[in-house]
């Protein structure tokens, strides 16, 4: 009996080995070709600018092409869905936003989804985080988040506020049903197909309010057509340093920033995984992309794949918090 269970234990070690010699090999040999990142939106915008902008250098870096594929749909998941399908090599990566990640493909808040967050994709590094602004047409006669609450809890408590996001389930979204529940103000979500068509509607007057991205948006708070109240941001916006945040507008604590990150299918070898990390870190810390990402309102990321799979956890548990609290429905 001792004889059998040692003549089994040295076949489980012996397999290990070969399995540690294998995965060492190929990641000693990664990448061999050339590797495709897809990005479950159409092109523009956050998710796809941002990966545009570290695409060549990271090439250089991996010495081999890095190739951006459109995949957009359902808010990032058949994107999403279709990495998660994919050979678990390293080849195929995913790039997407908090929104997508710990909302859509939340199990907790979206039963329905088509795959799990953490079980069929794990994280590579983070591209960044990038600033949110909640932003008004100048006939709602507010100059920022205070005058605003103060506004909607006061001759006008009575009247409920539209805001326009990307969509249901974005972060957007997720930050404005946030902002109404910790300020007590009546808030309705008017979802978009795109974030480009809620702000639009928001400078003609549609709706009075839109949570967006400061990329999106400055322009057209520099032309006059809307007002900046606030970010949610745990700081300034480094595009638009007059505008205070939403804890200094009286709201205590409240920290929401958008990320985008990379993710593989799981069951990557952890060698690659951290190649990729390695290399996509390497070129975040080039002053050059730090240039380019401050057009779009980005900190430049690059933690371990372990420091972001925390902070993931962490995103979802208080989305999930957020969505059942405020009785959203995502599917």
């Amino acid at each position: 009996m001792n004889r059998t269970a040692g003549f089994l234990a040295a076949i489980t070690a012996g397999t290990f080995g070969v399995l540690c010699s294998l995965q060492s090999v190929q990641a000693q040999d990664f990448p061999r070709k050339p590797v495709r990142v897809i990005a479950p939106v159409p092109p523009g915008g956050v998710i796809d600018n941002s990966m545009r902008i570290v695409s060549e250098k990271l090439s250089a870096r991996l010495g081999q092409q890095v190739v951006i594929e459109n995949r957009p749909g359902a808010n990032g998941t058949i994107g999403a869905q279709y990495v998660a399908q994919q050979p678990a090599d390293g080849y195929t990566l995913l790039t997407a936003v908090d929104g997508t990640m710990a909302v859509s493909l939340n199990k907790a808040i979206s039963p329905k989804a088509p795959i799990s967050t953490l079980q069929e994709l794990i994280p590579v590094t983070k591209l960044g985080d990038f600033d949110m602004l909640l932003v008004a047409n100048p006939s709602l006669g507010v100059k920022n988040l205070a005058e605003f609450i103060a506004k909607a809890k006061g001759k006008d408590k009575a009247a409920s506020y539209g805001f326009g996001t990307s969509g249901i389930g974005s972060t957007t979204h997720l930050a404005g049903e946030l902002l109404g529940q910790i300020a007590g103000i009546p808030l309705v979500h008017v979802p978009y197909k795109g974030g480009g068509q809620a702000l639009i509607d928001v400078i003609g007057g549609q709706i009075p309010l839109v949570m967006t991205t400061v990329a999106t948006a400055q322009q057209h708070i520099r032309s006059g057509k809307l007002v900046a109240l606030g970010v949610p941001g745990a700081k300034r916006s480094k595009s638009l340093p007059d505008t205070p945040t939403f804890a200094e507008s009286g709201l205590k604590g409240f920290n929401v920033s958008g990320w985008v990150g990379v993710f593989a299918p799981a069951g990557t070898p952890k060698p690659v995984i951290d190649r990729l990390q390695k290399d996509f870190a390497a070129v975040l810390a080039d002053p050059a992309v730090h240039q380019a990402f401050d057009t779009l309102g980005m900190e430049p990321g690059g933690i371990t794949a372990d420091e972001f799979a925390q902070q993931l956890r962490g995103d979802l548990a208080r989305w999930a918090d957020v969505v059942i609290k405020g009785k959203i429905a995502i599917d």
